[in-house]
């Protein structure tokens, strides 16, 4: 079990709950040092005044905010926390909207909250069911790291989970990276929804990490005094395609092959335009004469059938 990041509790109304906060993920990436090739010794970042020269300790160095050029103010760990505001020591609900709402752009870290002693089981559980019950998550602020945040609060099976969210204003704006308007067919946007269904999978749970796994057999070879794994061959150049249709015909085929499906005719095909019931206004005319034409000739028939009367 992880250690807890931060201890307070959740301002529901005039609902409390003192909650503990974990981590919800872990780095399982592969870190490095840094080291001197020469000799092997281990190269370290050392805080140093640039006044003095004077290697610092961390009880020796404060924090300060520069508001002109050599001019730099203190501010202490009791300013911070003597600041008036309600989310210092607690995580405050300020709404609560649909889940679809939330860009997942503005979406950052994660973390569990856990109920924080016997006391507050109750108004955690509470709290858990109205969320289930709602269908809504739950849009919070809180004050970590010497700023206010805003957070999510959502359902992850039995507990709540509190996403780090970013402010409205830090989300850069994508309309210059954008490409220009492009002609597109609606047969091409098909072919890309049948790849899409192709590729389309339940559960994403058997995705590993290739790149670490084969980075621990090089670390593991190497520790042993032995030669890392070789790549066997060579990956075979991509063909060079022709045109956007040949790619997602390519892909689809590629797709069934990776599941095990025959990619024989795995062929993207138009789909077909649906008929319109209107006529124009020549079909019409043309039908019309040709109805009335029949019409005659029947009349004709008729008359040419019948016996004349006797005097």
């Amino acid at each position: 079990m992880p250690r807890p990041v931060w201890s307070g509790a959740i301002s529901f109304g005039l609902v409390t709950i003192p909650i503990k906060v974990l981590p919800a993920t872990e780095n399982r990436s592969i870190s490095f040092h840094q080291f001197h090739l020469e000799d092997g010794g281990r190269i370290r970042t050392r805080k140093v005044c640039e006044i003095d020269g004077e290697q610092l300790r961390a009880d020796e160095i404060g924090r300060g905010y520069e508001v002109s050029k050599d001019t730099i103010v203190e501010v202490t760990d009791e300013d911070l926390d003597s600041m008036p505001l309600p989310t210092a020591k607690a995580i405050e609900i300020v709404a609560f909207v649909p889940a679809d709402s939330i860009d997942p752009v503005r979406i950052g870290d994660s973390y569990y909250l856990a109920a924080d002693g016997a006391v507050a089981a109750k108004p955690y559980v509470l709290l858990r069911q109205a969320l289930e019950r709602s269908a809504k998550v739950a849009v919070a602020k809180f004050a970590w790291h010497n700023r206010e945040r805003l957070g999510l609060l959502r359902i992850k099976e039995d507990a709540i989970v509190l996403h780090a969210m970013r402010w409205p204003d830090e989300i850069r704006d994508p309309a210059e990276l954008t490409p220009k308007p492009v002609d597109l067919d609606d047969s091409e946007i098909d072919a890309a929804i049948q790849l899409m269904e192709t590729m389309a999978a339940d559960d994403i749970s058997g995705y590993t990490d290739h790149y670490r796994e084969a980075l621990e057999e090089v670390i593991a070879a190497k520790a042993a005094g032995k030669q890392p794994p070789k790549v066997e061959g060579e990956e075979e150049p991509a063909g060079q395609v022709v045109d956007l249709m040949s790619a997602l015909n390519a892909s689809v085929k590629a797709a069934k092959e990776s599941r095990g499906e025959s990619g024989e005719h795995a062929t993207v095909h138009d789909m077909p335009k649906k008929r319109t019931a209107k006529k124009t206004t020549a079909a019409k005319k043309s039908a019309a004469a040709t109805k009335k034409t029949a019409t005659k000739k029947t009349a004709a028939k008729k008359t040419a059938g019948r016996k004349p009367k006797s005097a």
